[in-house]
């Protein structure tokens, strides 16, 4: 290597000194930085030059030992150890070199170097792995702090596997356990991920809300119409279908009062039936009560068809009777108040009577008005046939768990008006000529009861209308617009049956003294009393409700007892 005396100088130029391995037959680095390593060499001393008996290495010296010598002076091993392999193999016995080894094949050497497997200086094991790389030691270090001073402590290492010292480890907060260290925690279930941009392994989770579902780990999708998410949103499941049921306190009370109603109308009916031939109930025209009585029956029979399970014959018959009960009572009534002012509007022209004013053509006047509901309802058929729908937008609430499906007939907001809009169209009428009868004298006809009714039910459809139309939006809207419609009908049926019949059923139980016939006047008679009573009494204007009781008819009354019960309907035309 030198002489003693003369300065021995030996340098490896490496690329870097924290790692190496070898490539190609040469040994080489791969750290962190560049420089120069003097083999068996250091910083310190006298500068880096000197003579060998001058140079001194101890605990008191300043020499201090380049970290990165250990890799160097085990590269030059590892070179003299695949040599010697080397020369072992295809020089055996020889001294020097013999004639395989000149000039050396590089491919062959490298062979050599990957094989080899010794300690190097430092004590650790010197070897390469398939890809000419040494195998990676690393030592562990942690940031401390003892006793309010910062310092790195090892912890542990690495060589080939994991080493931890876990009791040599601290934590922030005094923890004894090893925190969570992750770039993202992994998504719930009804959660994607959503990957940060450019940082692909690092997500957000995003709930799937509303009525989404998780389709996939990235991916939320909608919930099919009639289906909603489950309770942890990972699929769908149907949405409950509701319907309004009989225990429900929307029906107990509209099919309390459609029971009642119905047996009062029976009631009725027995008691016209069984007194049938009696004066009052022939006074009230038999046959067009009999017809309005039908009416009043179909209208609270209408509340059981609105609350029974909707199906293609049920929304059938709602769409027939729905608005042919109403229809039916209402065609009644204006055809009683028509016939009244018919007669008494004739009585002021001349003393004839007017024409189709008989049971029969009344009851054909009636049914001819309520046969234009029956058209309309065909005509209607023939255009949209009846079926059960569910609805599922009724009750879609932005809470997925309280969505419902609504099980209801085919029939809008519209189409009920336009159903029930004869009906009202009739009732209107009614009212027109109940309101042009007033002034008739009361002893000869119902003008005022029929007035009563009508007003009473136009104030109960006026209130009706901003009800049922006002809950439109509402989740409850099934419940309310049914619970309205028949209790609607129900009351205009009721106001028909008290304010018209119920006065005549008490005379004729508990005052039959009352039902017996009275003195009888001819209907030219009857009309020209009643025009030259309102010709006679200038004071018929300041009666209450306009009726013109007048001095004739009183002293009508005052010959007889105090009420006189005349049938249109009997008299001769």
């Amino acid at each position: 290597m030198g002489r003693r005396g003369k300065r021995m100088e030996r340098r490896v130029v490496l690329g870097s000194w924290t790692g190496w391995g070898v490539e190609g037959g040469w040994v080489f680095g791969d750290g962190l930085g560049e420089g120069q390593a003097e083999l068996g060499g250091g910083r310190g001393g006298s500068g880096g030059g000197g003579f060998l008996d001058q140079e001194r290495i101890g605990k008191d010296s300043n020499y201090e030992q380049e970290g990165k010598v250990q890799f160097v002076i085990d590269a030059v091993y590892s070179m003299a150890h695949a040599l010697h392999n080397m020369h072992q193999e295809l020089c055996p016995g020889k001294v020097g070199l013999c004639a395989k080894m000149e000039p050396i094949n590089g491919t062959h050497l490298l062979k050599h170097i990957r094989r080899l497997n010794f300690a190097g200086i430092a004590g650790n094991p010197v070897l390469f792995n398939s890809d000419g790389d040494a195998p990676g030691r690393y030592e562990i270090y942690q940031y401390q702090i003892r006793n309010k001073t910062a310092e790195y402590k090892i912890i542990g290492h690495w060589t080939d596997q994991l080493h931890l010292n876990i009791r040599s480890m601290q934590w922030p907060g005094g923890l004894r356990h090893i925190p969570t260290s992750i770039c993202s925690q992994p998504c719930q279930a009804g959660e994607r991920k959503k990957i940060v941009k450019g940082i692909p392994c690092c997500w957000h989770c995003e709930r799937c809300d509303g009525y989404q579902y998780q389709a996939d780990t990235y991916t939320c999708k909608m919930c099919r119409f009639d289906l909603r998410p489950n309770e942890n949103h990972t699929g769908c499941v149907p949405i409950p279908i509701v319907k309004l049921e009989w225990s429900s306190p929307w029906a107990v009370f509209p099919v309390l009062i459609a029971v009642v109603g119905i047996m009062a109308t029976l009631f009725v009916v027995a008691t016209f039936v069984r007194y049938n031939d009696t004066p009052i109930v022939k006074a009230s025209g038999r046959e067009l009560s009999y017809v309005l009585l039908t009416g009043i029956f179909l209208c609270y029979a209408t509340t059981f068809l609105m609350i029974s399970s909707p199906d293609v014959g049920i929304c059938s018959l709602r769409r027939i009777f729905l608005g042919l009960g109403m229809s039916i009572s209402y065609a009644a009534l204006l055809t009683k108040t028509n016939r009244i002012y018919r007669i008494f509007e004739q009585g002021t022209m001349s003393v004839s009577a007017p024409r189709f004013i008989s049971p029969a053509s009344q009851l054909a006047i009636t049914f001819t008005l309520a046969s234009v509901q029956l058209i309309g309802v065909c005509i209607w058929f023939a255009s949209d046939p009846s079926k059960a729908i569910i609805d599922y937008e009724d009750q879609r609430t932005s809470n997925p768990t309280m969505a419902r499906g609504v099980l209801k007939c085919d029939i809008s907001d519209l189409s009920l008006i336009c159903l029930l809009g004869y009906s009202m169209l009739l009732m209107v009428t009614c009212t027109v000529y109940a309101i042009k009868t007033r002034g008739v004298p009361e002893t000869f006809n119902e003008a005022k009861p029929i007035g009563f009714t009508m007003y009473t039910t136009c104030i109960i459809w006026l209130a009706f209308i901003p009800i049922f139309f006002g809950t439109s939006q509402s989740t409850e809207k099934l419940y309310i617009q049914t619970t309205t419609l028949t209790i609607s009908v129900s009351l205009s049926a009721s106001v028909s049956l008290g304010l018209l019949y119920m006065p005549k059923v008490y005379v004729v139980l508990f005052h039959p003294e009352q039902n017996v016939p009275k003195r009888t006047r001819s209907l030219k008679a009857v009309v020209t009393a009643a025009t030259m009573s309102n010709k006679f009494n200038p004071k018929v204007g300041l009666r209450p409700n306009g009726e013109a009781k007048t001095e004739l008819c009183e002293s009508l009354e005052t010959q007889s007892t105090k009420q006189t019960y005349i049938s249109y309907s009997n008299h001769a035309i």
